[in-house]
């Protein structure tokens, strides 16, 4: 689990949740929460081996995201709309020519899916609904672990971490990254942070990379049981910027079409840091914060400014929502 090869080159940190001494109380769990802990302050990210998605399932997986884009076309998928920000279709951007992304809400919800299902194939589709309803649900778990371990390594309450678990709303996200034209950049996209609490990336191409805190980037493997865990920006705020936001991006290695997923999460409560978290050594940086409302504020042009740097601390310093 450290953070060095024998080397003394820098990697990024990684957790194996396949361990089944892992589990709370004991010293394996004490110490892979400090692990958690650091490589998010560290690099704002860290590796997890978790095997509860079987190689069947994640294949069906990437085998329904690549059908739901091949069957849309571009006005289609202008047509999937969400009242909160980027949480519909995203694509035809300019500064990101080779990503569009599509999402399902509330994906632990097979309702849900399938109601989503239902806007893209009038009867429904059983496969599509079966798979992203089961693969948010195991990949949720994986959620609710790691911020389980953020809360016990600061020593904050059960309480607040289950308050916290109860305000969260996951979106399962599909991303694909066409492959560049003549004279186009490779970058499927630019280094950046999310604008969103955690997320949880897996790849099934190789391409994703995560920046250490050395400034070198870590390239993500593509095993099935490799997810990337990724600090948002909100939870820098939750933490008074005790962790950093991860900075990521996506190289296009070879000369195919790539495809990806993210369990992305937002806060319905209001946001602020916690108070066990500020301190003499912590003073505290951030006012509270409303989650979908900086999400606004992303794809605002001025937010699109910033797409690459710190964006929360654009934010807090703009003239409306200047830092008490």
């Amino acid at each position: 689990m450290g953070s060095e090869t024998q080397s003394g080159k820098l990697q990024l940190p990684l957790v194996d949740f396949t361990n089944e001494d892992t589990k709370p109380g004991t010293e394996t769990w004490v110490s892979a929460c400090q692990v958690v802990r650091s490589a998010l302050e560290d690099h704002g990210g860290f590796l997890a081996i978790y095997d509860k998605v079987s190689p069947e399932l994640d294949n069906s997986v990437y085998s329904v995201m690549e059908q739901l884009f091949d069957l849309l076309s571009a006005e289609a998928k202008k047509e999937i709309t969400a009242d909160k920000k980027f949480h519909g279709y995203v694509g035809n951007l300019p500064h990101l020519p080779l990503y569009e992304s599509l999402g399902v809400d509330s994906p632990l919800s097979i309702e849900a899916v399938q109601n989503y299902s239902r806007t893209i194939w009038p009867s429904g589709n059983d496969k599509f609904c079966e798979s992203a309803n089961s693969y948010a649900k195991l990949v949720k778990e994986l959620e609710d672990t790691v911020m389980r371990m953020v809360f016990e390594s600061y020593g904050l309450e059960r309480q607040k971490c289950d308050s916290l678990l109860e305000s969260m709303e996951d979106s399962l996200r599909s991303y694909k990254y066409r492959e560049p034209q003549m004279d186009e950049t490779n970058l499927g996209i630019v280094p950046h942070t999310d604008a969103t609490f955690i997320s949880i990336l897996h790849q099934k191409e190789t391409g994703l990379e995560i920046k250490l805190k050395d400034g070198n980037w870590f390239e993500v493997d593509n095993s099935p049981s490799s997810f990337l865990v990724i600090a948002g920006d909100v939870l820098t705020v939750w933490s008074n910027g005790r962790i950093s936001p991860g900075v990521h991006r996506v190289v296009m290695k070879s000369r195919k079409t790539r495809y990806s997923t993210g369990l992305i999460s937002h806060i319905t409560k209001i946001v602020q840091p916690e108070e066990e978290l500020i301190d003499d050594e912590h003073p505290r940086r951030y006012k509270t914060l409303e989650h979908f409302d900086y999400l606004a504020y992303v794809f605002t042009e001025e937010g699109h400014k910033y797409f690459g740097r710190p964006r929360i601390d654009s934010y807090f310093l703009s003239q409306a929502h200047t830092v008490t």
